[in-house]
């Protein structure tokens, strides 16, 4: 039987350590959560005057969110769920809006949908797919819809290099002050072919608002609070992402928040 001798033995199982301290050391820099950053803002809706960043005025809010991250392929880790805080004292009025069905939009798309169950002009979401190990951007549209019990719904529409047809599907809630109106919404992964990564969001463009006239009396889905605190109205963002390994279920989550620019007096 050979032996190792002190020294020797020292020296390797200093280099085991080594190696043990590396291998512990890179699932926490792999599963990193991504960063995110977002701005937002109320602006008018088209066509109806007098609405926009006026405090009690109806208004759309204008909303960009920007992923950076790279646990996954180089790039963020598939985006699975959002919660978007709006601040307190807004208000949202889902009665008298159309709505459309999230079956008819799975199942049909947009063109089955009535115009008044918009919910916002079209937006826009970029990120990458993947072909095997080639990782490509693509740029989506994103459509804001009411939905059926004062819900709202997203409806992501890509065409090239890769086909896709999703729809996101999204709750109101009401959260704490200095929050108020809480959209959560879940996002499907996309997977472009069967065994390759799932797609990545880098970045979303979206933008809630809408208005309808019945006679002289005009309705807005959000009117601006009444009152803007010092510093602006404060927002928030928590986006949830899959888990690098397994990315149906939770991995990382990543917050994000802003303060929205108060009325010009």
């Amino acid at each position: 039987m050979s032996r190792i001798r002190g020294t020797q033995w020292s020296r390797r199982m200093l280099a085991c350590l080594v190696v043990l301290g590396v291998a512990f050391a890179l699932p926490s820099a792999v599963t990193a959560a991504p960063t995110v950053t977002m701005v937002a803002k109320a602006v008018p809706i088209k066509g109806y005057p007098h609405t926009g960043n006026i405090l009690g005025a109806g208004a759309a809010l204008q909303s960009k969110f920007t992923i950076s991250g790279s646990e996954y392929g180089g790039f963020p880790a598939p985006l699975i769920g959002v919660k978007f805080y709006g601040p307190h004292g807004a208000k949202l009025h889902p009665q008298g809006f159309a709505t459309c069905a999230p079956t008819t939009l799975e199942q049909s798309g947009p063109g089955r949908c009535s115009k008044k169950s918009l919910a916002g002009p079209k937006g826009s979401a970029s990120g990458v797919v993947s072909f095997g190990t080639e990782r490509v951007h693509e740029t989506v549209s994103v459509q804001p819809f009411f939905a059926p019990g004062g819900r709202l719904q997203f409806y992501v529409d890509g065409t090239t290099p890769v086909s896709i047809e999703i729809l996101s599907k999204g709750r109101v809630l009401n959260a704490a002050p200095p929050f108020g109106p809480t959209v959560v919404a879940e996002v499907p992964l996309i997977e472009s072919v069967p065994g390759a990564l799932d797609a990545s969001a880098q970045e979303i463009n979206v933008t809630v608002g809408a208005a309808y006239k019945r006679g002289k009396k005009k309705a807005y889905y959000i009117t601006v609070p009444k009152k803007c605190p010092r510093g602006g109205f404060p927002l928030k963002a928590v986006m949830e992402f899959g888990n690098v390994s397994n990315p149906h279920v939770l991995g990382e989550t990543a917050e994000a928040t802003y303060k929205a620019p108060c009325p010009k007096r």
